[in-house]
């Protein structure tokens, strides 16, 4: 009922975000997500159909110029579980939620935030919250609690951005859990360089490389888990038709201690009704080594959906 309370909230500070005095005005705004499909899954344990929100979400985030050059900035996100209402016994699931500080410094965010690491993939994963997810097979998609983020602003094309989690049991020193980035972004090329230390038990590297020419956009990413003994790379092509746009990715995670492999493979279309609504059909067939998560071996999905954002 709280949560239920706490969107009310949302709501009404979006509505009366335009009658702010000029002398601390806020630019807030309202948005959000709906993503539904219907999806046909085929493995050992179900051969099925079902109905998924896939991270359906709403939110309010906005901007106030407290003084020349230095504004602060926030953003309150949940998850909305349009299918059954249930996010993991929840009305709401909580997505980013922090607040900061930008100026000629760069950025300093505190909160609960998807780490540099995360964030350094860039979307490359053209089917991220579908049975298609990289976060299947690969470690590094994560969303942290307590959340210290410092981004410096860009030099020419380059920028980077550190990340510590306090753990909050009374340890010496600050935290020893960290993420980094650092990227470049230019004339459609983007390369990053980034890794975790300790994040949810794991320490990672992660490259990444994309390129958008023409109709064309082209993803790639190697990544080594040294706490898994995991290396594995990632790639994914799209092509933009008029009002489709054809996907494909491909990944494979091989744990170099006993050569057992995580594979995954999508194919999919996005076909554009409007601005921010968008219809897709998609087929994913992943391959988990048996005992690893309670979906073991091989799982086919194929789904249909609809995507629209306000």
């Amino acid at each position: 009922m709280k949560k239920v309370f706490l969107l009310a909230s949302l709501i009404a500070l979006s509505a009366l975000a335009p009658f702010t005095s000029a002398n601390a005005s806020i630019d807030s705004k309202l948005y959000g997500k709906i993503n539904l499909s219907v999806v046909n899954t085929d493995n050992q344990f179900l051969d099925g159909w079902k109905l998924n929100s896939n991270a359906s979400r709403i939110g309010l985030k906005g901007t106030t110029q407290v003084s020349e050059g230095l504004t602060v900035f926030y953003k309150t996100e949940f998850e909305v579980c349009v299918d059954d209402g249930d996010c993991k016994g929840n009305t709401l699931g909580q997505r980013n939620i922090y607040a900061g500080i930008r100026g000629g410094f760069g950025s300093i965010l505190a909160g609960n935030s998807d780490t540099p690491t995360k964030q350094a993939q860039n979307k490359i994963d053209l089917f991220g919250d579908l049975e298609g997810d990289i976060k299947k097979i690969f470690a590094g998609e994560n969303r942290m609690d307590n959340i210290v983020a410092y981004s410096t602003p860009s030099y020419g094309a380059f920028s980077a951005t550190y990340a510590v989690m306090p753990n909050e049991e009374g340890s010496s020193g600050i935290s020893d859990t960290t993420s980094y980035s650092v990227s470049y972004n230019k004339d459609g090329l983007y390369v990053a360089v980034a890794g975790d230390s300790n994040v949810k038990g794991s320490d990672i590297l992660r490259v990444v490389s994309q390129y958008k020419f023409d109709a064309w956009q082209l993803g790639l990413m190697y990544q080594e888990n040294d706490t898994t003994n995991e290396s594995g790379y990632f790639a994914s092509t799209a092509y933009k038709c008029d009002d489709i746009t054809y996907k494909a990715q491909y990944g494979a995670n091989e744990n170099d201690t006993d050569s057992s492999e995580k594979t995954t493979l999508s194919l999919g279309a996005d076909y554009k009704l409007a601005n921010n609504t968008k219809a897709y059909a998609f087929y994913t067939d992943y391959d988990i080594p048996v005992n690893a998560t309670q979906e073991d071996g091989p799982t086919e999905t194929f789904g249909l959906g609809l995507e629209h954002k306000f």
